[in-house]
């Protein structure tokens, strides 16, 4: 089975921290529903995140959103920060703007950083505040959070994160997806969820992303199942009785039409 890392109190939402040195190799892994964003100055080597290879070439910034799997092929010496953040977080704070700048940053997975020194001057403001348990602590590490994800888009192209003016209702329906788990290929499940019809989430998804919820959903799922088939055992049968599919056959139509592949070919791929 595919393991699932828990790098943060299950009674913490946030938690900043510096990056391991002694981290070199990891074993590909999932978070445990968080959010990990990390800033890395010095170090060298590659991050693999869903099979996709990262030249780690510092400064360089990474998110890896709960969904995603990922691992370090590190060398020399890795110095830099890990900031973690539940989506509990979010939902607790009255601040609405910092929902809209966790949205845009989650939409970035790789950026190589043109200036470090506003963000690595931020990551050591959060750090101290972290690290010191005076008054006011979480309204200050809530505002330099908000001023470090700003920063983080300033350095970002616009078409990074271009189309995530989103609906309340398609940022619910994109985080319903994002339960691996429990996903399904039916617009109707979904719609339901939402308290809506399958026409109007369709109308929501098009507005948002310009597709289909029908489209849309087959991104996050057919990435879900290429995870598996990269990082587990799981049969081809399995796979597509996960997602709700009523035969193997279904699902390898399915998946060779989203991807170009049959998932037996993908899989021999890698």
């Amino acid at each position: 089975m595919l393991r699932v890392k828990n790098k943060i109190d299950s009674r913490q939402d946030i938690k900043i921290a510096e990056f391991r040195k002694d981290i070199r190799t990891t074993l590909p892994h999932k978070h445990n529903s968080y959010f990990e964003f990390v800033l890395l100055n010095d170090g060298g080597g590659w991050h693999i995140i869903d099979g996709k290879r990262y030249h780690v070439t510092p400064p360089v910034f990474f998110v890896i959103r709960k969904e995603q799997v990922h691992h370090w092929e590190l060398t020399g010496e890795p110095r830099g920060y890990v900031l973690i953040i539940k989506k509990q977080y979010v939902d607790n704070s009255l601040d609405k703007s910092l929902n809209e700048l966790l949205a845009k940053v989650s939409s970035i997975t790789y950026l190589p950083v043109s200036a470090p020194e506003s963000l690595t001057a931020l990551f050591d403001l959060l750090l101290t505040e972290w690290n010191l348990l005076l008054p006011h602590r979480d309204q200050v590490i809530e505002g330099l959070l908000k001023a470090l994800l700003a920063k983080l888009l300033q350095q970002s192209r616009p078409t990074a994160y271009g189309h995530m003016g989103l609906s309340d209702m398609f940022q619910r329906f994109d985080a319903l997806l994002g339960q691996t788990e429990m996903l399904c290929n039916n617009v109707a499940h979904y719609a339901g969820l939402l308290n809506t019809t399958p026409q109007n989430l369709n109308t929501v998804c098009r507005k948002a992303v310009g597709q289909s919820a029908a489209s849309f959903i087959a991104i996050h799922l057919v990435g879900e199942a290429k995870r598996l088939l990269l990082y587990t055992d799981m049969t081809i049968n399995q796979i597509a009785m996960r997602f709700g599919f009523a035969d193997s056959s279904h699902f390898i139509k399915y998946f060779k039409r989203h991807s170009g592949n049959t998932p037996k070919v993908f899989r021999q791929l890698d």
